[in-house]
């Protein structure tokens, strides 16, 4: 037996208010994964539908022993539903995607054959997507330029959650917010090889977008702090004490700028916000750089009670 077939698949699907499109998803990806000379698993995690969608998912597990169904008490989100379906999976290729029919199983097909290439995670692309082009793509095109210009992973659509992922990277990895869509950056940051290939998006027949255009700005302020994790997690005096020094060297030269001022242009202190001003950058200074000590005593307590390494081995010839 080859080690592609020994492989297991395991397919996880997000959904939230998807009657419609539960059924005639299921059947689609059935008649793609039979095809594949390897196991597999199809994962729906229901973030907390209010309609028929949970009714349609028991149905589809007690007449499909290969599906699976995890259930929320309430709407947690997309991130959160695909970290439960990870952590329940079994299979060493991990396939997330969406549950409203736009993404196409067929794809799977060519994100598996770019693993097969030795690539760790494979991103989909929506290279012609069927989304309105101002609430949409357009903001999509803005976001996912910053988002490659900031982490580095140069990738057009991070918003697209078909992609394939090898199990043994995403098992360090942890999901907040809305940081699901940043896995790629994730992964190459532990030499994970990362690559994209376009894939299918066809309109929305049923069933409503759940997204919006305030979660672009919920995306930056993620893509944030991803960088500063990225960056500076294991030294983040370096981002405190590197902002205070600035505030210090600001405050010196407000401070001697008001003294050129009193003693050059006869301008009294009183009649410039400069003192004040200097004073004012002094203190965030040195708080700015207290900070950074507290961080530093954080970050070693983080490692140290958790006994977490502050490196990953990717191969020990011993």
């Amino acid at each position: 037996m080859t080690e592609a077939v020994r492989e297991m698949i395991s397919v996880v699907i997000p959904v939230l208010n998807e009657e419609e499109n539960i059924l005639p998803l299921h059947e689609k990806l059935l008649s793609v994964l039979k095809r594949l000379n390897r196991d597999y698993e199809i994962i729906f995690i229901d973030d907390g539908s209010t309609d028929k969608t949970l009714e349609r998912l028991r149905l589809l597990c007690k007449n499909d022993p290969s599906t699976k169904v995890i259930s929320f008490l309430r709407n947690y989100g997309q991130t959160a539903a695909l970290s439960a379906g990870i952590d329940f999976s079994k299979g060493r290729i991990i396939i997330p995607m969406d549950g409203d029919l736009q993404n196409d199983p067929e794809d799977i097909l060519s994100l598996l054959q770019k693993i097969e290439e030795g690539y760790d995670v494979v991103s989909g692309w929506r290279k012609d997507r069927k989304d309105r082009f101002l609430t949409r793509r357009f903001p999509s095109v803005v976001a996912n330029r910053v988002i490659s210009f900031i982490g580095g992973v140069r990738l057009h659509d991070y918003g697209c959650t078909l992609k394939a992922y090898k199990r043994d990277i995403l098992r360090n990895i942890r999901l907040y917010g809305e940081m699901h869509r940043f896995i790629p950056i994730y992964a190459r940051w532990v030499g994970a090889r990362v690559t994209e290939i376009a894939v299918h998006h066809h309109p929305r027949k049923a069933g409503l977008s759940k997204y919006g255009i305030v979660r672009i700005f919920k995306v930056l302020l993620d893509l944030m702090v991803v960088k500063f994790l990225l960056s500076y997690s294991q030294k983040p005096i370096y981002v405190f004490g590197g902002v205070g020094f600035v505030m210090i060297f600001g405050a010196f030269l407000s401070g001697a700028y008001a003294v050129y001022l009193k003693f050059f242009r006869g301008t009294s202190f009183i009649l410039t916000p400069l003192p004040l001003l200097c004073v004012l950058l002094l203190m965030l200074g040195f708080m700015s750089i207290l900070m950074g000590f507290l961080a530093e005593i954080l970050t070693r307590t983080y490692y140290e009670s958790q006994k977490k390494p502050t490196y990953q081995i990717k191969e020990a010839l011993l």
